[in-house]
């Protein structure tokens, strides 16, 4: 049973360290109860103890390697099947250092497995589960690098510019169904991220470096003012539209009859 001020819940994945802890608090703040999953079960026994004392929020915790099959599809299941749930934040991922030619491809395939096959799984239950009950909030964390993938490695450059092509495909299938969508494009954020994946992050200039807190903070702005994408990094809105509107001018020209004059 909720608690009374409860939104309904939140499944955070990745929850127990940087921007999905920081998001189990923001929105615990704002009266989500919590589904914190992530593999660190000393971690999220933690998080959930200060949240529950802090917000008097509900929080349950699963531990989970979302990696594993397995386990994602226990998580999937409880998507589709616990109506409770009204948000999902899509957060879990991992990042890989090295040239494409050199990479370990055992580790290549688990990256396209979390920041991929898992993300699409969790977003068609959670897609399946808010169009029943007409309500709910999917937001997927992605990259800058989407925009940018020459800046960074081509596997994990791919893997969140599939999860940006994803929101923007899911959100026009989701029109008119009253759930929320949004893809957040971060640009290097503090978290342990870069140390997992054998990143010095200190040789990373300090003005290219927001703190997680900024981030998710800027993200749930960017939410409730109604963005489909969310570049928390970015001053100039313009910009970003400028992109958008070059790609619709370029629609109409993408499958036709023949090709360019230029290539006969």
């Amino acid at each position: 049973m909720n608690s009374v001020q409860s939104q309904g819940t939140a499944l955070v994945t990745g929850a127990s360290s940087g921007i999905g802890a920081v998001y189990a608090q923001r929105l615990a703040s704002r009266g989500f109860d919590l589904l914190l999953v992530a593999r660190d079960q000393q971690r999220l026994d933690e998080a959930a103890s200060k949240l529950r004392a802090e917000y008097g929020v509900q929080v349950e915790v699963l531990k989970a390697d979302l990696t594993q099959r397995d386990d994602v599809l226990k998580l999937e299941q409880r998507l589709r099947s616990d109506s409770s749930i009204s948000l999902l934040l899509n957060n879990a991922g991992v990042a890989t250092d090295g040239l494409l030619a050199n990479a370990d491809t055992d580790e290549l395939e688990r990256l396209i497995q979390l920041n991929v096959t898992t993300v699409t799984r969790l977003a068609s239950a959670a897609a399946a589960s808010f169009t029943k009950a007409g309500r709910g909030t999917i937001i997927n964390i992605a990259s800058v690098v989407a925009l940018f993938p020459e800046r960074f490695n081509a596997t994990y450059s791919a893997s969140k510019a599939y999860v940006l092509s994803l929101t923007q495909s899911l959100n026009a299938e989701l029109d008119g169904t009253g759930v929320k969508v949004q893809a957040v494009l971060p640009g290097v954020t503090r978290t342990e991220i870069w140390e997992r994946s054998g990143i010095d992050a200190t040789q990373i200039p300090a003005d290219m470096v927001m703190e997680a807190g900024e981030m998710v903070d800027a993200a749930l702005s960017g939410l409730d003012q109604g963005e489909l994408i969310t570049i928390p990094s970015l001053p100039n809105l313009s910009e970003w539209e400028s992109y958008v509107a070059a790609r619709h001018a370029m629609a109409p020209n993408l499958s036709r009859s023949q090709a360019a004059t230029r290539y006969k």
